[in-house]
């Protein structure tokens, strides 16, 4: 037996300890106060525990979590990262010309100023192409996240940018994690992805032509029952339920949408 094959077991065995060190105390931080109840319920269509396992986050890594909204994942990954890692939010301009942008942004400021212990070590940044997408220092984080974002860059035509930043942020080995509502592949996708839905196939392209390798894709935040085919697009369907009272028993018994969830890798 060749003599360094017990020592690379020994080693194997460390790193495998350590990652479920990792993942207890990521599942004690989603159990925590912190989280809403709002936000607590909506976990059996957003999978954070098996999602952040999947980007294989550790505790001890620098994080960049593109455009928060109102911080569902901000309250998992802010306290998890807090003693030995970093967490960058780049989120909206307080100048920005959208009333929307600047209100979800004064908003989120809000919620991390209110709560100090927890969010105190989050570093805010900004992301509003083209003038703002320094997210973090070049070449600084283990992991750029975004969930449900790729289909409003599209709308402005902003994507190619979007991911040349992420791609910038990111180490050499880092991975970019995304999660996305997934399009049918029926029909070619709508480059301005107008209903919210975005195919696999469209969305690897962005990447690789960012120059990311793809790495793997889950299907843990899948759902069959998503037809895909809505008046309203994805917004049709909770949590947003544009049709109000129309319908909304039947959306609501087929959930949130069937999103794709995939990770790529900044080359070394």
């Amino acid at each position: 037996m060749n003599k360094f094959f017990p020592a690379f077991l020994l080693v194997l065995s460390s790193f495998a300890t350590q990652a479920a060190d990792d993942f207890d105390r990521l599942r004690h931080v989603l159990d925590g106060k912190q989280r809403s109840a709002e936000h607590k319920a909506r976990d059996k269509y957003r999978h954070p525990q098996q999602t952040l396992e999947f980007f294989d986050v550790r505790d001890n890594m620098t994080v960049v979590e593109i455009w928060p909204g109102e911080g569902w994942y901000t309250e998992i990954m802010a306290p998890y990262l807090r003693k030995h890692g970093k967490l960058y939010a780049a989120h909206f301009s307080r100048q920005a010309d959208n009333d929307y942008f600047k209100s979800s942004r004064a908003h989120f400021e809000n919620k991390l100023k209110k709560s100090p212990k927890i969010y105190d070590k989050v570093k805010l940044t900004v992301l509003q192409p083209p003038e703002h997408v320094l997210i973090a220092p070049d070449g600084s984080a283990d992991r750029v996240l975004t969930f449900r974002n790729v289909h409003n860059w599209m709308k402005n035509d902003q994507a190619p940018v979007v991911f040349k930043a992420m791609f910038n942020a990111l180490k050499p080995g880092g991975i970019l994690g995304i999660v996305e509502h997934r399009n049918s592949t029926a029909k070619p996708q709508d480059p301005k992805a107008m209903s919210g839905y975005v195919t696999e196939d469209y969305l690897i392209a962005l990447a690789r032509n960012t120059g990311f390798e793809f790495l793997a894709k889950s299907e843990v935040n899948a759902n069959s029952k998503d037809t895909k085919d809505y008046p309203d697009g994805v917004w049709t369907l909770p949590p947003t339920l544009r049709l109000n009272e129309k319908d909304r028993k039947k959306y609501l018994k087929i959930g949130e949408s069937d999103r794709m969830t995939i990770k790529f890798i900044k080359p070394k």
